[in-house]
């Protein structure tokens, strides 16, 4: 008879202690995680019982809590709609917090972050309402509104720097949506939305800027193989080295070729200013076999490429393929092959030469602020690294200058102002215009701003100065919104 007693206790003490090891582990050491689940609607229930902070651009809203009369107290709004749609992202009681701040602050924008523990516990004793903290960002509205107007509706991203900071000016991405439809309380219309968002090809909903498929930078990244050669100590901006028709690649039948099959020079030969200034497939393709495969691969991590960066967004990181023979390096020399960036990376790339060579951390928030005003973080820049040489991105600069001056990149020109820019077109797609790029910063010897562009299938494949035509008035537009010209 006791036996039997035993082991029945045996079994209900065991099954106590499961219960008991479940609950803690539940309520303590999974609480976290299921609370911030998009899906979980009693979370959700709570953040809607109280107002949700501010996105702030100049101190204007562009994300707002107001007042509703249904079971949500309160409902979320966004007065510019698609103009900073990937920026805020979208806060749905059907899909939770998604995609920019809205999705990377929550926590903060929802008042539970730990940074305001102590502010809940004085909003409970003293009785006052909780609300969650506001964000300024960095961004200027009149570089937004500008890179918004400028790319239309063509398909790409465009990214603004500034380059002693890291601020992000201008992050804008097309096409774009409207996040207002998903955080509307009508359940039925919200989820209509979001499959409509979702089939649409076109993918409005990633931000190009800093995520999705990363773009082939084209000839852009010739700044980069510029940078390694000149940080090389055997290549100066005067140094004369081969520009032919045709660069017969090693190891291969298959050559490389100018745009135009045209040599960039008398004899063959050209400069390595007037290689860039034209963009000279042939010279480069030479030149990045000349660097070498690791002394280029180090030198594209030198200006970010391969960090995991967040601005608060993640932002997917660029890449340089881990193993190039002598073919993959001349063609990974003129941004194509298998590299792969972000128009965010690219423009560090130009922040960083404008910078004097050091790159700066890219950041969104500026500061973070309590319902009454008071700041409870507040950023401050950051240096990532050194890229290159204060005198290697000075005469980087100086070439940079030709290609707006007299090269491919003319259309970037503004009047009174001295601009540094590098056209880019990279085929992506047999049978696809290739997509056109444009990275600069101006003013060029006192920079505030730099900026990259792309613009999906907007080039031509024998022309980098059509290119040019298409990405460098975009630039153009948002350098002059923030020099006030």
């Amino acid at each position: 008879m006791n036996a039997p007693i035993r082991r029945l206790s045996t079994v209900v003490a065991l099954l106590f202690s499961a219960l008991l090891v479940s609950t803690t582990l539940i309520q303590f050491v999974q609480a976290r995680s299921l609370n911030e689940r998009p899906d979980n609607r009693r979370t959700l229930l709570a953040t809607y019982a109280r107002e949700r902070g501010q996105i702030l651009v100049g101190g204007a809203p562009i994300a707002k809590s107001v007042p509703s009369k249904d079971e949500l107290k309160w409902l979320r709004t966004y007065p510019k709609k698609d103009l900073y749609a990937h920026v805020t992202g979208y806060y749905s009681f059907t899909y939770g917090a998604g995609g920019g701040i809205e999705g990377a602050e929550d926590s903060l924008l929802s008042g539970a972050s730990d940074k305001l523990f102590y502010r809940r516990v004085s909003d409970i004793l003293t009785g006052k309402e909780q609300t969650g903290a506001s964000l300024e960002l960095t961004l200027d509205a009149k570089a937004q509104a500008a890179a918004d107007k400028a790319l239309g509706n063509q398909r790409g991203a465009v990214v603004a720097l500034n380059p002693k900071t890291g601020e992000v000016l201008a992050l804008v991405s097309h096409p774009s949506y409207d996040p207002s439809v998903l955080s509307s309380h009508d359940t039925t219309k919200v989820v209509a939305a979001w499959k409509k968002l979702n089939a649409d090809g076109d993918r409005p909903m990633v931000d190009r800027a800093i995520a999705g498929n990363l773009y082939p930078p084209g000839s852009t990244f010739k700044v980069v193989t510029t940078a390694a050669a000149l940080e090389s100590g055997k290549f100066t901006e005067e140094s004369q080295i081969p520009g032919p028709a045709t660069l017969d690649l090693p190891q291969t039948t298959v050559n490389l070729p100018n745009d135009d099959r045209r040599p960039c020079g008398p004899n063959d030969k050209t400069s390595l200013t007037h290689a860039l200034e034209i963009s000279c497939n042939t010279a480069y393709g030479w030149l990045g076999m000349q660097v070498g495969a690791d002394a280029f691969r180090a030198q594209a991590a030198k200006f970010g490429i391969g960090d995991r960066l967040s601005i608060p967004m993640t932002v997917t990181p660029s890449s340089v393929p881990a193993q190039l023979n002598e073919p993959q390096l001349a063609q990974s020399a003129i941004g194509q092959y298998d590299v792969r960036v972000t128009p965010l990376q690219m423009a560090m790339v130009a922040a960083a030469i404008a910078n004097k060579g050091i790159v700066m951390k890219p950041y969104l928030v500026s500061k973070v602020t309590s319902s009454d005003l008071e700041t409870i973080d507040e950023a401050q820049p950051e240096q990532l690294s050194q890229a290159v040489s204060a005198n290697t991105a000075a005469a980087l600069t100086r070439m940079m200058e030709t290609v707006v001056k007299s090269g491919t990149g003319t259309a970037a020109q503004i009047s009174g102002v001295e601009v540094a820019g590098k056209t880019g077109t990279a085929q992506h797609a047999t049978g696809q215009p290739p997509h056109a790029w444009f990275i600069s910063f101006a003013p060029a010897q006192d920079p505030k701003v730099a900026v990259a562009v792309v613009v999906e299938d907007g080039g031509n494949a024998g022309s980098e100065a059509f290119g040019g035509r298409v990405a460098a008035p975009i630039a153009k537009a948002v350098m002059e919104a923030v020099l006030g010209r």
